[in-house]
C-alpha cells in the first residue's frame, strides 16, 4: 500500500474532510462551501481509486462521518488498531503484487525463449556462446569497438509485440556511451559490428533487463534492437 494511506492514518486527513451521507442523489452546488465541500470528496476519492483498490464505500463514509463529527467515542477503532490494519493490508497488497509480478515474469520468459528458438532458425541469424542472437542488415568496413571504447549509434528498441519502447531515431539524435555502461547485450552485440554497420540484435532477458525489468520493460522481457554504429570513439 502507498505512504499516503499511512500518511492518512497518521495526520488525521480523513477526519478534517466532510460528506453527505444522507439519500440525496445530487445534493446542490450552488455556495462556495457546497463546492469546496464536493471537490474534497471528488479529490480524496481519486486518490482513494489509485491507494486503495479494494475500498470499501459503505465503511470508509462511515469512517469520513466519524471523523469529522469529532467525538472519540463514536469511532469503532483506534489509531493502532487502524495502523495495524493499514500495515496488514499493504503486507496483503505486496503479496499480491509480487505474484503477479511473478507470474508475468514467467510468462515473458517463456514468450521470450519460444521467440528465440524458432528466430535462430532463420537465414542470417547468428547466435552467440550467451544466447545472443544478431543479424546483420548492412555491413561496415570501419573498425570494430572494444569492450573500453565509447561508439555513436543510432537504435530502436522494440519489445517482442513489436510495441517500440525507446528510440533515437525518433527523438532525431544518435546517443553516445561507453560499451562497458549498457546492458550486457549491448556490450557484446556491438564489439561483433563493424563501424558503419547496421545490425539486429534480439537479447535474451538475461542479457537485457531481467526479473526486474526497466521502466517500460516487464520482467524477463526479451527485447529486439535494430543498431547502427555510426562511430567508434567519437571526439
Amino acid at each position: 500500500m502507498k505512504k499516503i494511506l499511512l500518511a492518512l492514518a497518521v495526520s488525521g486527513v480523513v477526519a478534517g474532510c466532510s460528506t453527505q451521507t444522507d439519500s440525496k442523489k445530487d445534493p446542490g452546488l450552488e455556495s462556495t462551501d457546497q463546492k469546496v465541500s464536493y471537490g474534497m470528496g471528488l479529490v480524496l476519492g481519486e486518490r482513494m481509486r489509485n491507494d486503495l483498490p479494494d475500498l470499501q464505500m459503505e465503511q470508509f463514509l462511515q469512517g469520513i462521518e466519524h471523523g469529522h463529527e469529532g467525538d472519540e467515542e463514536v469511532s469503532r477503532m483506534s489509531r493502532e488498531e487502524i495502523q495495524e490494519a493499514l500495515m496488514a493490508y499493504q503486507k496483503q497488497l505486496q503479496e499480491r503484487d509480487n505474484a503477479q509480478r511473478d507470474e508475468l515474469a514467467k510468462k515473458n520468459r517463456e514468450a521470450g525463449e519460444a521467440f528465440l528458438a524458432e528466430n535462430s532458425e532463420r537465414d542470417g541469424v547468428e547466435t552467440t556462446e550467451s544466447g545472443l542472437q544478431y543479424e546483420i542488415l548492412e555491413e561496415g568496413d570501419g573498425e570494430k569497438p572494444a569492450e573500453s571504447d565509447q561508439v555513436k549509434v543510432h537504435y530502436t528498441g522494440e519489445l517482442l509485440s513489436g510495441e517500440v519502447f525507446d528510440s533515437s531515431r525518433e527523438r532525431g539524435e544518435p546517443v553516445t556511451f561507453g560499451l562497458n555502461q549498457v546492458i550486457p547485450g549491448w556490450t557484446e552485440g556491438l564489439q561483433l559490428m563493424n563501424e558503419g554497420s547496421r545490425v539486429k540484435l534480439y537479447i535474451p532477458s538475461d542479457l537485457a533487463y531481467g526479473p526486474g525489468g526497466n521502466h517500460s520493460i516487464g520482467p524477463n522481457e526479451t527485447l529486439v534492437f535494430d543498431v547502427e554504429l555510426i562511430e567508434v570513439n567519437p571526439e
